[in-house]
């Protein structure tokens, strides 16, 4: 979320079109990360209704496994479920940052690609390649 062209707040837009803000600079800052108070609540419901396995779903897309979303322990334990299913997660993990984003990245049914700029466009064809293998 930006105004005037200042980064302000982050919104979560789930597939079926649900959304929440998630966090904002004018937030309360009882949880907090750099200059946004996030809202751990909001995060909760999103998780519920978006990451609770459903049957028929073959492939789950987050965006992203972040220091924000990990402030919610239904979001960390919604991921848990999923990478330990049987359901394809594609999933933006943050590239620094300690407990469940780190343990994400040791899991060795894991595939890590490292996005940039420069190369964002040609790993998108690969993810797409791994998937269709699976």
């Amino acid at each position: 979320m930006r105004t005037r062209g200042e980064r302000r707040g982050f919104r979560l837009i789930a597939f079926d079109g649900e959304q929440a803000v998630i966090a904002h600079v004018d937030f309360p800052r009882a949880h907090r990360v750099g200059k946004y108070g996030v809202d751990v609540d909001a995060i909760d419901r999103a998780a519920e209704s978006a990451l609770t396995p459903h049957r028929g779903i073959g492939l789950y897309l987050v965006d992203e496994i972040g220091k924000m979303e990990c402030l919610s322990q239904r979001f960390v334990s919604r991921m848990r479920d999923l990478l330990s299913g049987r359901v394809m997660l594609v999933a933006t993990v943050a590239k620094r940052g300690a407990g469940f984003i780190a343990e994400v990245k040791r899991r060795e049914d894991c595939e890590l690609w490292t996005l940039d700029r420069a190369n964002r466009d040609a790993v998108a064809a690969e993810i797409l390649a791994w998937l269709a293998n699976r």
